[in-house]
């Protein structure tokens, strides 16, 4: 079954039932699978890009229940202050600033263009910001269309949006985990006008909470839809449920080491030549644990991201900050050739 898998991946054939199968299959079967798919479709490098995450707020007014980092410490940067930490991942040779943080009803289409134009006139640097889930409020509060704040958003300098917000893309899971958020439907069509404006952007899934494995596979399906629709999506970031000061911690204590790895192989094959690239969050899940996962499928290992206060609340033990000659290190520790890129994967 597993070599038939192999080709059918590449073909794009893969369904549904086949990705449910492979989640009981030989494991160690599957992840030669994937990691032979992996050499196949994008070879033995190993991306990474050189970034920081600005987190403007930890006050928000949607409260999902997964959340660690609402009014974790309680603040709001001002403009002056973002652009201060810019300066700090530009004094590093930082391409990425990944831009977002808690949403709150004066956060206006007009206040993150006013932000975005404050920050493009003076750095050149790619801001990688937002969610569909900020995209739809600050739509709501600034009374127009979804469509029109990410024309507005991308002519202040917006380069390309954030794949988060999507947890978990099934509405029984989502009314659980994060009733205060959008839709599948609304996820899928914010993503989708991004798409058409020109605004790459990646996708993403927060496994290891309330979802079954079959939830997870709807979710992937979803997104190879869009995909082989638009081809709007850079990669995949799969992202492991934290249980660390949160609510929904309470009831889950998140993946295990197998689902962990096991999401990034099925990931590979059902996205096959849909989605080359395949997301490591380090931050997550952890260095040894990643270097694994880079076995199992997965060929980017994210970015060294200078401050992930959202990660670090909800418990993750390997710091907030890589930099370059540790990504490089970790990646000549697996055999693989490291390759810094861009938020677009072109090479530095």
């Amino acid at each position: 079954m597993i070599e038939d898998i192999y080709e059918r991946s590449l073909a794009g054939e893969i369904t549904k039932e086949d990705a449910l199968k492979l989640v009981d299959s030989n494991p160690f079967q599957l992840f030669d699978t994937a990691d032979r798919l992996r050499q196949e479709l994008v070879g033995d490098e190993v991306t990474f890009v050189a970034n920081k995450a600005i987190d403007i707020t930890d006050h928000c007014m949607i409260g999902c229940t997964f959340c660690s980092f609402r009014d974790h410490v309680g603040y709001e940067m001002t403009t002056e202050e973002v652009l201060e930490s810019i300066k700090e991942a530009k004094e590093i040779n930082a391409t990425e600033i990944c831009l977002f943080g808690g949403i709150m009803p004066h956060m206006t289409v007009d206040y993150y263009c006013d932000l975005i134009s404050a920050i493009k006139s003076e750095y050149d640097i790619c801001l990688h910001a937002l969610s569909p889930v900020e995209i739809y409020q600050t739509a709501k509060s600034s009374e127009m269309s979804t469509y029109d704040a990410l024309k507005a958003l991308k002519k202040a300098g917006m380069d390309t949006m954030t794949g988060a917000s999507a947890e978990i893309l099934v509405d029984s899971v989502r009314e659980q985990i994060c009733p205060k958020k959008v839709t599948t439907d609304e996820w899928v069509n914010i993503i989708k006008e991004a798409h058409s404006l020109g605004i790459p952007t990646t996708s993403t899934i927060m496994y290891g909470s309330v979802e079954t494995w079959e939830d997870r596979i709807d979710h992937m399906m979803i997104l190879r839809d869009i995909q082989r629709e638009t081809g709007g999506f850079t990669e995949l970031v799969p992202m492991t449920f934290l249980n660390q000061n949160n609510e929904l911690g309470q009831i889950s204590e998140g993946a295990s080491g197998m689902e962990d790895l096991k999401v990034h192989a099925i990931a590979r094959i059902l996205f096959g030549r849909d989605m080359p690239n395949i997301q490591v969050s380090w931050i997550k899940m952890g260095i040894r644990a990643s270097q694994i996962a880079l076995n199992c499928g997965a060929n980017d290992l994210g970015g060294t991201m200078m401050e992930d206060k959202i990660s670090i609340a909800a418990g993750a033990s390997d710091g907030d900050y890589l930099p370059r000659e540790r990504m490089i290190e970790i990646i000549e520790d697996i055999g693989r050739i490291p390759v810094e890129r861009t938020t677009t994967y072109e090479r530095v």
